[in-house]
């Protein structure tokens, strides 16, 4: 019997995965990559009997690589927040997926645990910006100002590392920095103890500077739209300064494009105060996709520039 860690290399992938393992120890063969590598299940090659676990990539993109694992008699447990499509009934698949917008994996792995590993949910909900559904799940854990503050920072830091083309342009290979935090049952002692979290930080603030000094390609008073060069700090950056910035106008959707082989990357978050819509807005092109709050489209050719446009400002003008 072989056991595998299918998990999206963000935060909320990787914090998922840790409340998982610190409940439930076991070796397993880890599975993973960059954020947007969503189809891992096409990677992994099991026989009857293999066990599963999946966190924070799409069931829908998955579709095909499911059926193939399901029909060699591998078993599944499925955690996952985006929309699944059709979800497949198998008695070797256990599915626990939440699409409301004011929740993440690794909250659905917090309920899934009873709360015996909240302070890594609450750094997965700040680095998935949600801010909101973060603070309540940390209230409870009688954390001070300081400590939310430092847990908010960890999962920027986290999710912030799993942005890039390729591995080549992280950090850290997200199944490495997994296996660091692993060594830690708290967040905090993580960020007491470990130089991973500096060098993160001082990256993160780095690239932050050079997004800052760009000017809106568009902005107008429900929207606004950045356009990024091609550069590893641009793909690296891309996807925190979408929260960043819908958090400093929370009525506007933001979207965000890094230049890439003669097309984009595009980033695209809802109003922080109507989170709806993006996922539907990115459905519309080829290799979009994502939740409500917050979706991205994998390659938009430069021809389609001018329809992305006109379709991203008509989608939020309500």
């Amino acid at each position: 019997m072989q056991f595998y860690d299918i998990f999206n290399g963000d935060a909320d992938g990787i914090c998922a995965l840790q409340q998982l393992r610190l409940e439930e120890p076991r070796a397993a063969t880890l599975v993973t990559g960059v954020k947007r590598d969503v189809r891992l299940l096409d990677r992994i090659t099991a026989a009857a009997g293999d066990e599963l676990t999946v966190l924070d990539i799409s069931l829908k993109a998955n579709a095909d690589g499911l059926a193939r694992l399901l029909e060699s008699g591998a078993r599944l447990r499925y955690f996952d927040h985006h929309a699944p499509g059709e979800l497949p009934r198998h008695a070797n698949l256990k599915a626990f997926i939440d699409i409301a917008p004011d929740t993440c994996t690794s909250l659905i792995v917090d309920r899934y645990l009873n709360g015996r590993q909240r302070p890594w949910a609450v750094v997965a909900a700040f680095g998935d910006n949600l801010a909101g559904p973060a603070q309540l799940a940390a209230a409870i854990l009688n954390l001070d100002e300081g400590d939310i503050q430092r847990l908010r920072e960890l999962g920027e830091c986290i999710n912030y590392n799993a942005y890039g083309e390729t591995v080549d342009d992280l950090h850290y290979h997200p199944a490495d920095l997994y296996e660091i935090l692993s060594r830690y049952r708290d967040p905090r002692e993580f960020i007491e103890g470990e130089p991973v979290f500096e060098v993160l930080q001082c990256a993160l603030a780095d690239d932050f500077d050079r997004a800052r000094g760009t000017a809106p390609a568009l902005a107008v008073d429900n929207a606004a739209l950045y356009v990024l060069p091609d550069a590893a700090w641009s793909r690296r950056i891309h996807g925190l300064f979408s929260n960043q910035l819908v958090r400093r106008h929370p009525r506007r959707a933001h979207a965000v494009l890094v230049r890439s082989g003669g097309g984009y990357v595009v980033s695209v978050r809802a109003p922080l105060e109507r989170p709806y819509g993006a996922d539907a807005l990115c459905l519309r092109f080829e290799s979009g996709g994502g939740r409500q709050a917050a979706a991205g489209i994998n390659q938009l050719p430069e021809a389609d520039y001018s329809r992305f446009v006109a379709e991203f400002t008509g989608a939020f003008s309500g």
